[in-house]
């Protein structure tokens, strides 16, 4: 929880004690389902879910507002923010039933009431949403056209409805067909570890 309390000190008791389940059920359930790799677990708390706060550092999400997580995995970046954000609402999407599964489980055990499991493909769901988030899922165009009839326009919280995804690397010719729609946060702005110099939240607005 050291990293976590780091850069975001104000949490409640809630807040802490679900970060603190999630740290200690995940690489159990991981087990079993390997939705993480297993080098990967053991920087659970700094590449997975800090990573996914990176979110909340620049956005504020309203109460009532509905964020859709697509390809969700073992639930990040929802579930992290989803405990941030406890008045909004998540539905956290995927098309692997074992994933959506263990979503589940680590809602149940944490006892989260604004997370919504969804077990189907993005091009399927007719659901809409004010935010549109993603890690690690595919790449911007194709998230885009999955995604763009999903979100609905508006102000939702500190910046327009859009979508939100979290990015490293060279995106220039990724991100070419949007040119100056887009929106890029380097997460180093907020983050001192290394594992985040090259990684930024790429938004673009509805």
């Amino acid at each position: 929880m050291d990293l976590i309390l780091k850069y975001f000190p104000d949490l409640s008791p809630p807040q802490i004690s679900r970060f603190e389940i999630l740290l200690r059920a995940l690489p159990k359930l991981n087990q079993r389902v390997n939705v993480i790799s297993r080098k990967d677990i053991e920087s659970l708390e700094e590449r997975h879910i800090l990573h996914s706060l990176a979110i909340g550092k620049k956005f504020r999400f309203d109460p009532a507002t509905q964020v859709m997580d697509v390809g969700t995995g073992g639930g990040f970046p929802g579930i992290p923010l989803a405990i941030l954000f406890p008045h909004a609402t998540f539905t956290l999407v995927d098309s692997i039933r074992k994933k959506i599964r263990l979503v589940e489980e680590l809602c149940a055990l944490m006892n989260m009431k604004n997370v919504i499991p969804v077990n189907q493909r993005m091009e399927n769901l007719d659901t809409q949403a004010d935010f549109v988030v993603s890690r690690a899922v595919t790449s911007f165009p194709r998230l885009y056209s999955w995604t763009h009839a999903r979100i609905r326009p508006g102000i939702s919280g500190s910046m327009p409805n859009g979508l939100i995804s979290l990015k490293g690397g060279d995106l220039e010719e990724e991100l070419g067909p949007f040119r100056n729609r887009v929106k890029q946060f380097p997460l180093s702005e907020w983050f001192e570890e290394p594992f985040f110099y090259s990684k930024v939240i790429v938004y673009l607005k509805k």
